[in-house]
């Protein structure tokens, strides 16, 4: 599947630049255009895969290149007013190549969360072709303003996208590490799960044919159900001494492959996902092995299919190959249109509770501004 990738804020553009240069390291032909745009022109410079020429600063004349400061408002403002900008940057689409756009942001952040649905919006109004949109959500320590703005963001992302691929922060963090260690193992996460689903489709001069190809019409109508995707992957490097490799030296037993992938599909399933939510409460999936052909057998995907549709609850579970030669296999499930996410109930009712705090923070400020005027006028009247 060919995309074009649009960062948007410092977090959009950083995810954007990782998918890119993911793409560079693996050989995978995934991207026909990457953009960044934002209103910080610090963020914008410090990318280092996106093309400068591809880097759009929106907002100068207000803001100076400054950023917004969390102020997701005010990056909506902005976005709107710089419409004609916006659109004369995705002149560097090649339409006829492109069988999608990816939207990418940070949700909790000011330019990302406030922009990007706009930006989505815009796209939508100008190709036919499915605009999606990747939100990460913050993590829960980062801070009540954080977690408003993801919760505002979310609700306008969802309506302005034809479907919200999501990545919580708060199930990937690692205890211990700096927050540039955090972000950084993040994004090679998301690069890797999500540049193995939309590469699977495209040949490369380094990978066989699939015997049965997930092309973009495959991933197109698993999340045409519109509304919320999570994504799950889980990977086995094929040298690695363990209880399968004791079963067949040369590790291409059909009934050792069979074992790995239903295995793989499982952990994919139910271990760690972008974002975690009830399996059953998804509309569709998708299911794409990688790895080494002679490790692709096709019983195995056929049986991890059949899980996973019993997982799911549904028939319209779509599942295929994708050969590379990177020595491990690899598991990406797509669960689209799921409904049952913890997450997101918390975050808007997180977000709630913020708002009430800030509105009776601004009652109690006025109320001790007014106190203390009266007390000055008094002061004065004694004085006269």
């Amino acid at each position: 599947m060919r995309l074009a990738l649009v960062g948007v804020g410092q977090a959009g553009g950083k995810v954007v630049d990782a998918l890119v240069d993911y793409r560079d390291r693996t050989g995978r032909p995934f991207t026909a255009a990457a953009l960044a745009i934002n209103t910080a022109q610090s963020d914008l410079a410090g990318l280092e895969s996106v093309p400068p020429e591809h880097r759009t600063l929106v907002g100068a004349a207000r803001v100076k290149g400054h950023g917004v400061g969390a102020d997701n408002e005010l990056g909506a403002e902005l976005a709107q007013e710089s419409r004609e900008e916006i659109l004369g940057a995705l002149d560097v689409v090649p339409a006829g190549e492109v069988d999608a756009f990816l939207v990418v942001a940070a949700l909790g952040g000011g330019t990302g969360s406030g922009a990007a649905p706009v930006i989505a919006s815009y796209i939508r109004e100008i190709y036919t072709e499915p605009v999606y949109g990747l939100g990460i959500l913050p993590a829960a320590n980062e801070g009540g303003i954080y977690t408003l703005n993801a919760a505002r963001s979310f609700k306008t992302f969802v309506r302005q996208a034809d479907n919200l691929l999501v990545f919580d922060n708060d199930a990937w963090r690692q205890s211990g590490e700096t927050l540039a260690a955090s972000y950084e193992s993040i994004n090679e996460e998301i690069a890797r799960r999500f540049g193995t689903l939309f590469a699977a489709g495209e040949v490369s001069r380094r990978n066989a044919v699939a015997e049965s190809v997930v092309d973009a019409s495959e991933v197109i109508n698993t999340l045409d159900d519109g509304g919320v995707t999570s994504v799950g992957y889980a990977a086995e490097t094929l040298d690695r001494p363990g209880l399968l490799s004791r079963f067949a030296e040369d590790g291409h037993d059909p009934a050792v492959d069979t074992t790995r992938i239903t295995g793989l599909v499982r952990r994919a399933t139910l271990g760690r996902l972008t974002l975690p939510c009830e399996v059953s409460s998804a509309e569709r999936a998708l299911l794409v092995v990688a790895g080494p052909r002679e490790h692709l057998n096709r019983e195995g995907i056929d049986a991890a299919r059949r899980w996973l549709e019993g997982e799911t609850g549904t028939m319209e579970v779509r599942a295929g190959d994708y050969p590379t030669r990177d020595g491990r296999v690899a598991a990406v499930v797509v669960l689209s249109g799921v409904t049952e996410v913890p997450r997101i109930n918390r975050l808007q009712a997180l977000a709630l509770e913020t708002q009430d705090a800030a509105a009776e923070a601004r009652e109690r400020q006025a109320r001790e501004l007014d106190d203390l005027l009266t007390d000055e006028r008094d002061e004065l009247d004694s004085l006269f």
